[in-house]
Protein backbone atom coordinates (compact mmCIF):
# COMPACT_ATOMS: atom_id res chain seq x y z
CA UNK A 1 0.00 0.00 0.00
CA UNK A 2 1.27 3.52 -0.55
CA UNK A 3 1.08 5.62 2.16
CA UNK A 4 -1.77 7.28 2.15
CA UNK A 5 -3.54 4.02 2.66
CA UNK A 6 -1.42 2.70 5.16
CA UNK A 7 -2.25 5.67 7.09
CA UNK A 8 -5.97 5.47 6.56
CA UNK A 9 -6.26 2.02 7.44
CA UNK A 10 -3.64 2.26 10.35
CA UNK A 11 -6.14 5.01 11.88
CA UNK A 12 -9.38 2.86 11.12
CA UNK A 13 -7.22 0.14 13.11
CA UNK A 14 -6.30 2.19 15.77
CA UNK A 15 -10.12 3.37 16.47
CA UNK A 16 -11.31 0.29 16.19
CA UNK A 17 -8.99 -1.18 18.74
CA UNK A 18 -10.12 1.60 21.53
CA UNK A 19 -13.91 1.46 20.48
CA UNK A 20 -13.27 -2.73 21.57
CA UNK A 21 -10.95 -1.80 24.74
CA UNK A 22 -13.64 0.52 26.11
CA UNK A 23 -16.07 -1.95 25.39
CA UNK A 24 -14.18 -4.61 27.14
CA UNK A 25 -13.46 -2.29 30.51
CA UNK A 26 -17.04 -1.32 29.72
CA UNK A 27 -18.04 -5.31 29.85
CA UNK A 28 -16.07 -6.41 32.43
CA UNK A 29 -17.24 -3.33 35.10
CA UNK A 30 -21.09 -4.59 34.28
CA UNK A 31 -20.38 -7.55 34.47
CA UNK A 32 -18.41 -7.66 37.45
CA UNK A 33 -20.99 -5.24 39.45
CA UNK A 34 -23.77 -7.67 38.12
CA UNK A 35 -21.42 -10.70 39.71
CA UNK A 36 -21.24 -8.43 42.85
CA UNK A 37 -24.53 -7.98 43.47
CA UNK A 38 -25.65 -11.58 43.24
CA UNK A 39 -22.66 -12.49 45.19
CA UNK A 40 -23.36 -9.93 47.73
CA UNK A 41 -27.28 -10.89 47.56
CA UNK A 42 -26.30 -14.26 48.56
CA UNK A 43 -24.08 -13.26 51.28
CA UNK A 44 -26.71 -11.38 53.00
CA UNK A 45 -29.61 -14.06 52.61
CA UNK A 46 -27.35 -16.85 53.85
CA UNK A 47 -25.74 -14.77 56.69
CA UNK A 48 -29.37 -13.24 57.69
CA UNK A 49 -30.26 -16.93 57.60
CA UNK A 50 -27.45 -18.36 59.79
CA UNK A 51 -27.76 -15.51 61.98
CA UNK A 52 -31.65 -15.48 62.89
CA UNK A 53 -30.72 -19.67 63.32
CA UNK A 54 -28.81 -18.83 65.90
CA UNK A 55 -30.79 -15.90 67.64
CA UNK A 56 -33.73 -18.46 67.22
CA UNK A 57 -32.16 -21.93 68.04
CA UNK A 58 -33.47 -23.22 71.14
CA UNK A 59 -29.86 -24.84 72.29
CA UNK A 60 -28.25 -21.47 73.97
CA UNK A 61 -25.53 -23.38 74.75
CA UNK A 62 -22.12 -21.74 73.32
CA UNK A 63 -20.50 -25.01 71.88
CA UNK A 64 -23.40 -25.57 70.18
CA UNK A 65 -23.83 -22.62 67.73
CA UNK A 66 -20.18 -23.22 67.18
CA UNK A 67 -21.12 -26.41 66.12
CA UNK A 68 -24.19 -25.28 63.80
CA UNK A 69 -21.93 -22.54 62.33
CA UNK A 70 -19.71 -25.60 60.99
CA UNK A 71 -22.47 -28.05 59.61
CA UNK A 72 -24.07 -24.33 57.87
CA UNK A 73 -20.47 -23.92 56.72
CA UNK A 74 -19.94 -27.42 55.03
CA UNK A 75 -23.52 -27.38 53.60
CA UNK A 76 -23.85 -23.23 52.59
CA UNK A 77 -20.01 -24.10 50.67
CA UNK A 78 -18.86 -20.79 52.88
CA UNK A 79 -16.57 -19.59 54.53
CA UNK A 80 -17.37 -18.10 58.43
CA UNK A 81 -15.24 -16.36 61.00
CA UNK A 82 -16.15 -15.87 64.51
CA UNK A 83 -14.04 -13.38 66.51
CA UNK A 84 -14.08 -11.02 69.22
CA UNK A 85 -11.22 -8.68 70.32
CA UNK A 86 -10.96 -10.40 73.63
CA UNK A 87 -10.59 -13.93 72.59
CA UNK A 88 -9.69 -13.58 68.94
CA UNK A 89 -11.20 -16.26 66.32
CA UNK A 90 -13.51 -17.97 67.66
CA UNK A 91 -14.48 -20.12 64.81
CA UNK A 92 -12.71 -19.45 61.33
CA UNK A 93 -14.11 -22.40 58.50
CA UNK A 94 -12.26 -19.61 56.24
CA UNK A 95 -8.40 -19.84 54.55
CA UNK A 96 -8.80 -16.72 53.73
CA UNK A 97 -8.87 -14.94 57.27
CA UNK A 98 -5.67 -17.00 58.49
CA UNK A 99 -5.50 -15.97 62.23
CA UNK A 100 -7.18 -12.72 61.72
CA UNK A 101 -3.45 -11.21 60.86
CA UNK A 102 -4.94 -9.33 57.94
CA UNK A 103 -5.50 -6.04 59.66
CA UNK A 104 -6.15 -3.96 56.89
CA UNK A 105 -8.98 -6.57 55.96
CA UNK A 106 -10.33 -6.60 59.80
CA UNK A 107 -10.06 -2.88 60.03
CA UNK A 108 -11.82 -2.02 56.88
CA UNK A 109 -14.61 -5.01 57.89
CA UNK A 110 -15.28 -3.02 61.24
CA UNK A 111 -15.31 0.31 60.19
CA UNK A 112 -18.10 -1.15 57.31
CA UNK A 113 -20.42 -2.64 59.45
CA UNK A 114 -21.42 0.26 61.03
CA UNK A 115 -23.18 1.85 57.99
CA UNK A 116 -26.42 1.78 57.95
CA UNK A 117 -26.94 0.68 54.26
CA UNK A 118 -26.24 -2.96 54.03
CA UNK A 119 -25.09 -3.14 49.87
CA UNK A 120 -22.07 -0.86 51.52
CA UNK A 121 -21.16 -3.66 53.97
CA UNK A 122 -19.37 -6.25 51.59
CA UNK A 123 -15.65 -6.23 50.99
CA UNK A 124 -13.80 -7.58 47.68
CA UNK A 125 -10.13 -7.96 48.41
CA UNK A 126 -7.57 -10.42 46.94
CA UNK A 127 -10.91 -12.43 45.30
CA UNK A 128 -12.01 -12.91 48.10
CA UNK A 129 -15.69 -11.95 48.78
CA UNK A 130 -16.15 -10.53 52.75
CA UNK A 131 -19.45 -9.86 54.71
CA UNK A 132 -19.73 -8.94 58.33
CA UNK A 133 -22.40 -9.73 60.81
CA UNK A 134 -22.33 -8.32 64.60
CA UNK A 135 -23.88 -10.31 67.03
CA UNK A 136 -25.43 -8.39 69.95
CA UNK A 137 -25.80 -11.75 72.22
CA UNK A 138 -22.41 -12.96 72.19
CA UNK A 139 -20.75 -9.18 71.32
CA UNK A 140 -18.63 -10.66 68.24
CA UNK A 141 -18.02 -10.42 64.80
CA UNK A 142 -19.60 -13.15 62.12
CA UNK A 143 -17.54 -12.37 58.81
CA UNK A 144 -18.72 -14.60 55.76
CA UNK A 145 -15.74 -15.19 53.40
CA UNK A 146 -16.48 -16.45 49.54
CA UNK A 147 -13.65 -17.11 46.97
CA UNK A 148 -14.74 -15.50 43.35
CA UNK A 149 -12.03 -16.68 41.55
CA UNK A 150 -14.61 -16.92 38.84
CA UNK A 151 -14.72 -13.19 38.34
CA UNK A 152 -10.77 -13.01 37.75
CA UNK A 153 -11.88 -16.05 35.05
CA UNK A 154 -14.65 -14.73 33.48
CA UNK A 155 -12.96 -10.94 32.95
CA UNK A 156 -10.05 -12.86 31.60
CA UNK A 157 -12.33 -14.61 29.40
CA UNK A 158 -13.50 -11.44 28.43
CA UNK A 159 -10.44 -9.94 27.73
CA UNK A 160 -9.88 -12.94 25.71
CA UNK A 161 -12.84 -12.57 23.78
CA UNK A 162 -12.29 -8.81 23.18
CA UNK A 163 -8.86 -9.41 21.94
CA UNK A 164 -9.68 -12.32 19.69
CA UNK A 165 -12.71 -10.34 18.16
CA UNK A 166 -10.23 -7.60 18.14
CA UNK A 167 -7.87 -9.48 15.71
CA UNK A 168 -10.89 -11.41 13.57
CA UNK A 169 -12.08 -7.50 13.27
CA UNK A 170 -8.71 -6.27 12.00
CA UNK A 171 -7.83 -9.20 9.85
CA UNK A 172 -11.47 -8.49 8.01
CA UNK A 173 -10.63 -5.09 8.08
CA UNK A 174 -7.18 -5.76 5.87
CA UNK A 175 -8.99 -8.25 4.17
CA UNK A 176 -12.10 -5.54 2.95
CA UNK A 177 -9.50 -2.56 2.96
CA UNK A 178 -7.48 -4.60 0.46
CA UNK A 179 -10.58 -5.65 -1.70
CA UNK A 180 -11.74 -2.01 -0.96
CA UNK A 181 -8.55 -0.56 -2.25
CA UNK A 182 -7.97 -2.77 -5.04
CA UNK A 183 -11.29 -2.80 -6.46
CA UNK A 184 -12.12 1.21 -5.69
CA UNK A 185 -9.01 2.92 -4.63
CA UNK A 186 -6.69 1.79 -6.79
CA UNK A 187 -8.77 2.69 -9.81
CA UNK A 188 -9.46 5.99 -8.64
CA UNK A 189 -6.63 7.05 -7.87
CA UNK A 190 -5.43 5.96 -11.22
CA UNK A 191 -7.75 7.38 -13.50
CA UNK A 192 -6.72 10.40 -11.16
CA UNK A 193 -3.43 10.31 -12.57
CA UNK A 194 -4.72 9.48 -15.61
CA UNK A 195 -6.54 12.96 -15.57
CA UNK A 196 -4.23 15.00 -14.06
CA UNK A 197 -1.76 13.81 -17.23
CA UNK A 198 -4.56 14.58 -19.34
CA UNK A 199 -5.13 18.17 -18.09
CA UNK A 200 -1.06 18.24 -18.42
CA UNK A 201 -1.44 17.38 -22.15
CA UNK A 202 0.23 14.06 -22.02
CA UNK A 203 -2.92 12.51 -24.33
CA UNK A 204 -1.30 9.00 -24.53
CA UNK A 205 -1.73 8.07 -20.74
CA UNK A 206 -3.75 5.46 -19.97
CA UNK A 207 -5.39 3.55 -16.77
CA UNK A 208 -5.16 -0.23 -15.97
CA UNK A 209 -8.91 -1.14 -16.79
CA UNK A 210 -10.66 -3.72 -14.23
CA UNK A 211 -13.40 -5.65 -15.66
CA UNK A 212 -16.36 -5.27 -13.36
CA UNK A 213 -17.83 -2.82 -11.02
CA UNK A 214 -18.10 1.10 -10.98
CA UNK A 215 -13.85 1.51 -10.69
CA UNK A 216 -14.24 -0.45 -14.54
CA UNK A 217 -16.78 1.56 -15.63
CA UNK A 218 -14.66 4.50 -14.20
CA UNK A 219 -10.89 3.51 -16.14
CA UNK A 220 -12.98 2.34 -19.30
CA UNK A 221 -14.54 5.94 -19.01
CA UNK A 222 -11.18 7.54 -18.40
CA UNK A 223 -9.35 5.52 -21.12
CA UNK A 224 -12.33 6.33 -23.50
CA UNK A 225 -11.57 9.81 -22.90
CA UNK A 226 -8.05 9.99 -23.17
CA UNK A 227 -8.25 8.15 -26.91
CA UNK A 228 -10.84 10.70 -28.04
CA UNK A 229 -8.48 13.54 -26.62
CA UNK A 230 -5.36 12.10 -28.09
CA UNK A 231 -7.00 11.71 -31.83
CA UNK A 232 -9.07 15.32 -30.97
CA UNK A 233 -5.12 16.40 -30.26
CA UNK A 234 -4.36 14.71 -33.70
CA UNK A 235 -6.62 16.17 -35.51
CA UNK A 236 -5.98 19.72 -34.08
CA UNK A 237 -1.86 19.40 -34.31
CA UNK A 238 -2.73 18.11 -38.21
CA UNK A 239 -5.13 21.26 -38.49
CA UNK A 240 -2.59 23.42 -36.83
CA UNK A 241 0.58 22.28 -38.99
CA UNK A 242 -1.59 22.48 -42.22
CA UNK A 243 -2.74 26.31 -41.05
CA UNK A 244 1.06 27.58 -40.10
CA UNK A 245 2.41 25.85 -43.23
CA UNK A 246 0.29 27.81 -45.24
CA UNK A 247 0.63 31.09 -43.59
CA UNK A 248 3.98 30.50 -43.17
CA UNK A 249 4.74 29.88 -46.93
CA UNK A 250 2.49 32.41 -48.04
CA UNK A 251 4.09 35.02 -50.47
CA UNK A 252 2.14 37.46 -49.21
CA UNK A 253 2.85 39.27 -46.12
CA UNK A 254 -0.20 37.76 -43.74
CA UNK A 255 -1.43 40.28 -40.46
CA UNK A 256 -4.12 39.35 -37.80
CA UNK A 257 -5.51 41.78 -35.51
CA UNK A 258 -7.96 41.54 -32.75
CA UNK A 259 -11.25 43.41 -31.95
CA UNK A 260 -9.15 45.82 -30.18
CA UNK A 261 -6.37 46.47 -32.73
CA UNK A 262 -3.33 44.88 -31.44
CA UNK A 263 -1.73 42.41 -34.05
CA UNK A 264 -1.84 38.67 -32.98
CA UNK A 265 -0.28 36.88 -36.08
CA UNK A 266 1.79 37.98 -38.35
CA UNK A 267 3.75 35.67 -41.16
CA UNK A 268 7.03 34.63 -42.01
CA UNK A 269 7.00 36.36 -45.35
CA UNK A 270 5.64 40.07 -43.77
CA UNK A 271 8.52 39.76 -41.83
CA UNK A 272 11.02 39.39 -44.43
CA UNK A 273 9.24 41.91 -46.42
CA UNK A 274 9.73 44.64 -43.97
CA UNK A 275 12.51 42.94 -41.89
CA UNK A 276 12.17 42.79 -37.96
CA UNK A 277 11.09 39.85 -35.89
CA UNK A 278 7.92 39.07 -34.61
CA UNK A 279 8.24 40.14 -30.92
CA UNK A 280 8.36 43.69 -32.50
CA UNK A 281 4.22 43.59 -33.75
CA UNK A 282 3.00 40.77 -31.64
CA UNK A 283 0.93 42.11 -28.54
CA UNK A 284 1.39 46.01 -30.22
CA UNK A 285 -1.09 48.36 -31.52
CA UNK A 286 -1.19 48.00 -35.54
CA UNK A 287 -0.69 51.78 -35.69
CA UNK A 288 2.51 51.41 -33.36
CA UNK A 289 4.15 48.53 -34.87
CA UNK A 290 3.36 49.54 -38.91
CA UNK A 291 4.73 52.53 -40.49
CA UNK A 292 2.28 52.65 -43.47
CA UNK A 293 0.15 55.41 -43.45
CA UNK A 294 -1.95 53.21 -46.31
CA UNK A 295 -2.13 50.38 -43.95
CA UNK A 296 -3.77 52.03 -41.50
CA UNK A 297 -6.29 53.72 -43.64
CA UNK A 298 -7.12 50.27 -45.08
CA UNK A 299 -7.76 48.67 -41.10
CA UNK A 300 -9.34 52.10 -40.37
CA UNK A 301 -11.66 51.41 -43.29
CA UNK A 302 -13.07 47.85 -42.58
CA UNK A 303 -13.53 49.08 -38.78
CA UNK A 304 -15.67 51.60 -40.11
CA UNK A 305 -17.60 49.93 -43.02
CA UNK A 306 -16.65 46.01 -42.16
CA UNK A 307 -16.45 45.10 -45.15
CA UNK A 308 -13.55 44.44 -47.66
CA UNK A 309 -11.40 47.43 -48.72
CA UNK A 310 -8.35 47.12 -51.16
CA UNK A 311 -5.40 49.92 -51.45
CA UNK A 312 -2.34 49.95 -53.33
CA UNK A 313 0.86 51.19 -51.52
CA UNK A 314 4.24 51.80 -52.52
CA UNK A 315 7.55 51.16 -50.45
CA UNK A 316 10.62 52.74 -51.01
CA UNK A 317 13.37 50.64 -50.29
CA UNK A 318 17.04 52.04 -50.85
CA UNK A 319 16.55 53.60 -54.31
CA UNK A 320 14.32 50.83 -55.51
CA UNK A 321 10.55 50.99 -54.94
CA UNK A 322 8.36 47.95 -54.34
CA UNK A 323 4.29 48.53 -55.07
CA UNK A 324 1.75 46.12 -52.93
CA UNK A 325 -1.65 45.42 -53.03
CA UNK A 326 -3.37 46.01 -49.32
CA UNK A 327 -6.24 43.91 -48.95
CA UNK A 328 -8.22 44.00 -45.82
CA UNK A 329 -10.87 42.17 -44.70
CA UNK A 330 -13.51 41.73 -41.61
CA UNK A 331 -13.17 39.06 -39.13
CA UNK A 332 -16.58 37.36 -37.82
CA UNK A 333 -17.50 34.47 -36.00
CA UNK A 334 -20.09 32.15 -36.27
CA UNK A 335 -22.17 33.88 -34.22
CA UNK A 336 -21.46 36.99 -36.77
CA UNK A 337 -19.80 38.67 -34.00
CA UNK A 338 -16.66 41.16 -34.75
CA UNK A 339 -13.34 39.53 -34.11
CA UNK A 340 -10.92 41.65 -35.98
CA UNK A 341 -9.12 42.29 -39.39
CA UNK A 342 -7.04 39.99 -41.46
CA UNK A 343 -5.01 42.17 -43.95
CA UNK A 344 -3.22 40.33 -46.59
CA UNK A 345 0.10 42.77 -48.36
CA UNK A 346 0.72 40.94 -51.74
CA UNK A 347 3.93 42.21 -53.89
CA UNK A 348 2.62 43.38 -57.15
CA UNK A 349 6.50 44.94 -58.07
CA UNK A 350 6.85 42.35 -60.75
CA UNK A 351 3.36 43.10 -62.09
CA UNK A 352 3.85 46.95 -62.07
CA UNK A 353 6.93 46.18 -63.75
CA UNK A 354 5.76 43.65 -66.63
CA UNK A 355 3.00 46.33 -66.83
CA UNK A 356 5.72 49.06 -67.37
CA UNK A 357 7.15 47.05 -69.78
CA UNK A 358 4.13 46.12 -71.89
CA UNK A 359 3.59 49.86 -71.92
CA UNK A 360 6.89 50.27 -72.96
CA UNK A 361 7.19 47.74 -75.26
CA UNK A 362 3.37 49.26 -77.40
CA UNK A 363 4.98 52.32 -77.18
CA UNK A 364 8.36 50.87 -78.46
CA UNK A 365 7.19 49.11 -81.47
CA UNK A 366 4.91 52.08 -82.47
CA UNK A 367 7.66 54.46 -82.31
CA UNK A 368 9.97 51.82 -84.39
CA UNK A 369 7.49 50.96 -86.62
CA UNK A 370 6.52 54.41 -87.24
CA UNK A 371 9.77 56.21 -88.68
CA UNK A 372 10.60 54.00 -91.34
CA UNK A 373 6.93 53.86 -92.23
CA UNK A 374 7.03 57.66 -92.46
CA UNK A 375 9.88 57.95 -94.24
CA UNK A 376 8.52 55.24 -96.79
CA UNK A 377 5.22 57.63 -96.79
CA UNK A 378 6.92 60.75 -96.71
CA UNK A 379 9.80 60.05 -99.83
CA UNK A 380 6.54 58.16 -101.92
CA UNK A 381 4.46 61.20 -101.50
CA UNK A 382 7.25 63.11 -103.12
CA UNK A 383 8.12 60.78 -105.72
CA UNK A 384 4.47 60.68 -106.81
CA UNK A 385 4.13 64.56 -106.62
CA UNK A 386 6.35 65.10 -109.32
CA UNK A 387 9.92 64.62 -108.00
CA UNK A 388 10.16 61.04 -110.24
CA UNK A 389 10.79 63.03 -113.20
CA UNK A 390 14.12 63.68 -111.97
CA UNK A 391 16.12 60.75 -111.88
CA UNK A 392 19.17 61.46 -109.80
CA UNK A 393 16.19 62.71 -107.22
CA UNK A 394 14.31 59.18 -107.54
CA UNK A 395 17.35 57.45 -107.61
CA UNK A 396 18.06 58.80 -104.07
CA UNK A 397 14.56 58.53 -102.58
CA UNK A 398 14.15 54.65 -103.94
CA UNK A 399 17.56 54.06 -102.39
CA UNK A 400 16.26 55.65 -98.56
CA UNK A 401 13.12 53.95 -99.14
CA UNK A 402 14.50 49.64 -99.59
CA UNK A 403 16.79 51.00 -96.78
CA UNK A 404 13.45 51.94 -94.51
CA UNK A 405 11.48 49.10 -95.64
CA UNK A 406 14.76 46.80 -95.22
CA UNK A 407 14.73 47.96 -91.66
CA UNK A 408 11.32 47.22 -90.97
CA UNK A 409 11.42 44.26 -92.77
CA UNK A 410 14.85 43.30 -90.07
CA UNK A 411 12.69 45.21 -87.03
CA UNK A 412 9.49 42.25 -88.03
CA UNK A 413 11.66 39.32 -88.27
CA UNK A 414 13.39 40.02 -84.90
CA UNK A 415 9.83 40.87 -83.13
CA UNK A 416 8.60 37.15 -84.47
CA UNK A 417 11.77 35.74 -83.57
CA UNK A 418 11.55 36.87 -79.92
CA UNK A 419 7.82 35.94 -79.73
CA UNK A 420 9.18 32.31 -80.89
CA UNK A 421 11.36 32.22 -78.15
CA UNK A 422 8.61 33.21 -75.78
CA UNK A 423 7.02 30.04 -76.34
CA UNK A 424 7.40 27.49 -73.04
CA UNK A 425 7.18 24.66 -76.11
CA UNK A 426 9.87 25.99 -78.21
CA UNK A 427 11.76 23.55 -80.30
CA UNK A 428 15.48 23.33 -79.55
CA UNK A 429 17.78 20.47 -81.94
CA UNK A 430 19.83 19.64 -79.07
CA UNK A 431 23.16 18.60 -80.86
CA UNK A 432 27.05 17.66 -79.42
CA UNK A 433 28.49 20.72 -81.40
CA UNK A 434 32.48 21.68 -81.99
CA UNK A 435 32.85 24.96 -80.51
CA UNK A 436 35.61 25.86 -82.68
CA UNK A 437 33.20 24.81 -85.87
CA UNK A 438 30.79 27.66 -84.37
CA UNK A 439 33.39 30.25 -84.42
CA UNK A 440 34.19 29.79 -87.49
CA UNK A 441 30.59 30.22 -88.71
CA UNK A 442 30.37 33.09 -87.06
CA UNK A 443 33.28 34.66 -87.83
CA UNK A 444 32.64 34.32 -91.37
CA UNK A 445 29.69 36.09 -91.77
CA UNK A 446 31.19 39.28 -89.08
CA UNK A 447 34.43 39.59 -90.76
CA UNK A 448 33.78 41.75 -93.76
CA UNK A 449 32.34 44.13 -91.16
CA UNK A 450 35.19 44.05 -89.07
CA UNK A 451 37.73 44.39 -92.22
CA UNK A 452 35.65 47.68 -92.97
CA UNK A 453 35.97 49.42 -89.37
CA UNK A 454 39.78 47.86 -88.77
CA UNK A 455 38.57 45.84 -86.14
CA UNK A 456 40.63 42.96 -85.16
CA UNK A 457 38.88 39.96 -84.40
CA UNK A 458 40.92 37.33 -82.11
CA UNK A 459 39.81 33.70 -80.94
CA UNK A 460 41.15 31.79 -77.45
CA UNK A 461 40.21 28.16 -77.68
CA UNK A 462 42.26 26.04 -74.73
CA UNK A 463 40.93 23.02 -76.26
CA UNK A 464 40.16 22.60 -79.65
CA UNK A 465 38.18 19.73 -79.14
CA UNK A 466 35.86 21.25 -76.97
CA UNK A 467 32.51 20.01 -77.57
CA UNK A 468 29.02 21.60 -76.71
CA UNK A 469 25.45 20.11 -76.53
CA UNK A 470 23.46 23.31 -77.84
CA UNK A 471 21.15 24.27 -80.79
CA UNK A 472 23.90 24.76 -83.63
CA UNK A 473 21.46 27.79 -85.39
CA UNK A 474 20.11 29.41 -82.17
CA UNK A 475 23.51 29.87 -80.76
CA UNK A 476 24.95 31.09 -83.85
CA UNK A 477 22.46 33.54 -84.02
CA UNK A 478 23.26 34.47 -79.94
CA UNK A 479 26.90 34.64 -81.28
CA UNK A 480 26.21 36.83 -84.02
CA UNK A 481 24.00 39.37 -82.55
CA UNK A 482 27.06 39.65 -79.52
CA UNK A 483 29.90 39.78 -82.27
CA UNK A 484 27.81 42.71 -84.52
CA UNK A 485 27.36 44.59 -81.27
CA UNK A 486 30.47 44.66 -80.18
CA UNK A 487 32.03 45.48 -83.41
CA UNK A 488 29.08 48.05 -83.80
CA UNK A 489 30.48 49.81 -80.29
CA UNK A 490 33.97 49.28 -80.86
CA UNK A 491 36.05 52.48 -82.22
CA UNK A 492 38.45 51.47 -85.59
CA UNK A 493 41.97 50.06 -84.50
CA UNK A 494 39.82 48.21 -81.55
CA UNK A 495 39.87 44.75 -80.50
CA UNK A 496 37.25 41.67 -80.29
CA UNK A 497 38.04 38.65 -79.01
CA UNK A 498 36.03 35.48 -78.39
CA UNK A 499 37.05 32.87 -75.98
CA UNK A 500 36.04 29.68 -74.77
CA UNK A 501 36.75 26.93 -71.80
CA UNK A 502 35.75 24.45 -69.68
CA UNK A 503 34.61 25.17 -66.05
CA UNK A 504 34.22 22.04 -64.20
CA UNK A 505 31.16 20.49 -66.39
CA UNK A 506 30.22 23.64 -68.03
CA UNK A 507 31.67 25.50 -70.93
CA UNK A 508 32.34 29.34 -70.40
CA UNK A 509 32.14 31.46 -73.75
CA UNK A 510 32.91 35.04 -73.63
CA UNK A 511 32.88 38.13 -75.54
CA UNK A 512 34.93 40.90 -75.09
CA UNK A 513 35.72 43.66 -76.99
CA UNK A 514 37.05 47.57 -76.22
CA UNK A 515 34.80 49.55 -77.40
CA UNK A 516 32.93 52.13 -75.30
CA UNK A 517 31.95 50.15 -72.80
CA UNK A 518 28.12 50.98 -71.10
CA UNK A 519 27.27 52.92 -67.77
CA UNK A 520 26.99 50.96 -65.02
CA UNK A 521 23.52 52.36 -64.35
CA UNK A 522 22.02 50.94 -67.49
CA UNK A 523 23.63 47.34 -66.92
CA UNK A 524 20.10 45.86 -65.14
CA UNK A 525 18.08 46.99 -68.26
CA UNK A 526 20.42 46.42 -71.35
CA UNK A 527 18.34 42.88 -71.94
CA UNK A 528 15.40 44.52 -71.63
CA UNK A 529 13.33 45.08 -75.17
CA UNK A 530 14.16 48.58 -76.91
CA UNK A 531 16.28 49.39 -74.23
CA UNK A 532 19.15 51.47 -75.90
CA UNK A 533 21.95 53.21 -73.85
CA UNK A 534 22.35 56.03 -76.65
CA UNK A 535 19.41 55.76 -78.56
CA UNK A 536 20.90 58.45 -81.07
CA UNK A 537 23.58 56.56 -82.00
CA UNK A 538 21.69 52.88 -81.18
CA UNK A 539 19.27 53.95 -83.83
CA UNK A 540 21.90 55.32 -86.39
CA UNK A 541 23.44 51.89 -86.30
CA UNK A 542 21.13 50.13 -87.78
CA UNK A 543 20.18 48.01 -84.94
CA UNK A 544 16.32 47.13 -83.72
CA UNK A 545 17.03 47.19 -79.89
CA UNK A 546 15.72 43.54 -79.69
CA UNK A 547 19.44 41.98 -79.83
CA UNK A 548 20.29 42.02 -76.37
CA UNK A 549 16.80 40.40 -75.90
CA UNK A 550 16.75 37.45 -78.18
CA UNK A 551 20.37 36.46 -76.95
CA UNK A 552 18.85 36.17 -73.36
CA UNK A 553 16.06 33.92 -73.92
CA UNK A 554 17.94 31.91 -76.58
CA UNK A 555 20.73 31.15 -73.04
CA UNK A 556 17.55 30.56 -70.65
CA UNK A 557 16.21 28.22 -72.96
CA UNK A 558 19.51 26.31 -73.45
CA UNK A 559 19.07 26.84 -69.31
CA UNK A 560 22.53 28.81 -69.64
CA UNK A 561 23.30 31.89 -67.69
CA UNK A 562 24.54 35.16 -69.09
CA UNK A 563 26.23 38.23 -67.28
CA UNK A 564 27.75 41.08 -68.71
CA UNK A 565 31.13 43.73 -67.23
CA UNK A 566 31.83 47.28 -68.48
CA UNK A 567 33.64 49.66 -68.04
CA UNK A 568 32.88 52.91 -69.47
CA UNK A 569 35.60 53.68 -72.44
CA UNK A 570 37.34 50.28 -71.83
CA UNK A 571 35.20 47.85 -73.11
CA UNK A 572 32.74 45.13 -72.25
CA UNK A 573 32.48 41.73 -71.60
CA UNK A 574 29.76 39.37 -72.10
CA UNK A 575 29.66 35.84 -70.28
CA UNK A 576 27.80 32.74 -71.12
CA UNK A 577 27.36 29.52 -69.39
CA UNK A 578 26.12 26.51 -71.09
Amino acid sequence: MKKSSSRTFLTYAILIMAFMIVLGFLLVQITKKFMLDAVQERVFAEGSYIVSMLDEGEDRRYSNKLQQLQVMSEKLDIGLVLYNHEEGAILNTSSSLDELNNVPVINTIESRIMGNNRLERGLLKDDVYYYPFYLEDEEAYLVLTLPIQLLTGFTFNVWLLIGFVLAVALVVIFVIGYHFKDKYIKPIRSAAGVARKLAEGNYNARTYETQSGEGGQLTNSINLLAQNLYEMNIQREMQTDRLIAVVENMDSGLVLINEKGYIQLINRSFLDTFQGDASSYIGYLYYDAIAFEEVHNVVRDVFMLEDHVQKTMVVHQGIERRFFAVSGAPIFNHNQDWKGVVLVLHDITEMKRLEEMRKDFVANVSHELRTPITSIKGFSETLLGGAQEDSEVREQFLNIIYKESERLQLLIGDLLELSKLEKEDFPLDIQQVSVATLFDDVLSLVRHIALDKEILLEVELKEPTLQIEVDSARFTQLLLNLLTNAIQYTPKQGMVTLMAFRVGEEVCIKVKDTGIGIPKEHLSRIFERFYRVDKARSRDSGGTGLGLAIVKHIVEAHDGKITVDSEPNKGTTFTIMI
